[in-house]
């Protein structure tokens, strides 16, 4: 967890990566896209498909908690999900928010205690701080573009 442009997905992304090298099977989806999947699961064979695919994923990443809102269904549909892989698949997330602001996120704080207890129970949780490496970049560019006054 922590503000963007800290690495959060490149060091998931890294992670999957080194999971599919020892053999793991790996699915990556960022949130929106996930409780879109969720959503049309039953209307949708597109989607239908995606959602079996990540049901029998060894690994699954989901990133970007926390960036757009949810509806409380959808978050409801988000708990199925996450209950009907809790102990049979390795979860990765990232987000912007902190543990204590998920609730906020969901919805609903009953739920979202229900879902961070399956969470959390064998967690290893990092957070990131300091500056965005963006946002660091572009600094760093426009002082070399600026003209060195004497």
């Amino acid at each position: 967890m922590g503000p963007p442009g800290l690495g959060k997905t490149m060091l998931a992304v890294g992670l999957g990566l080194k999971a599919i090298d020892a053999g793991y099977s790996v699915c990556y989806e960022r949130m929106v896209n996930l409780v879109d999947i969720l959503d049309n699961a039953p209307y949708q064979k597109i989607s239908k498909y995606r959602l079996a695919k990540l049901k029998k994923s060894q690994v699954i990443i989901i990133d970007e908690i926390g960036y757009t809102p949810i509806t409380k269904e959808e978050a409801n549909r988000f708990f199925s999900f996450i209950s009907e892989l809790y102990e049979r698949s390795s979860l990765i997330f990232t987000t912007n928010k902190r543990i204590d602001e998920w609730a906020e996120v969901m919805g609903d704080p009953v739920l979202t205690a229900a879902l961070l207890d399956r969470i959390l129970e064998n967690a290893l949780c990092f957070s990131l701080r300091g500056q965005s490496y963006r946002l660091k970049d572009k600094t760093l560019r426009k002082e070399e573009k600026e003209p060195v006054k004497e």
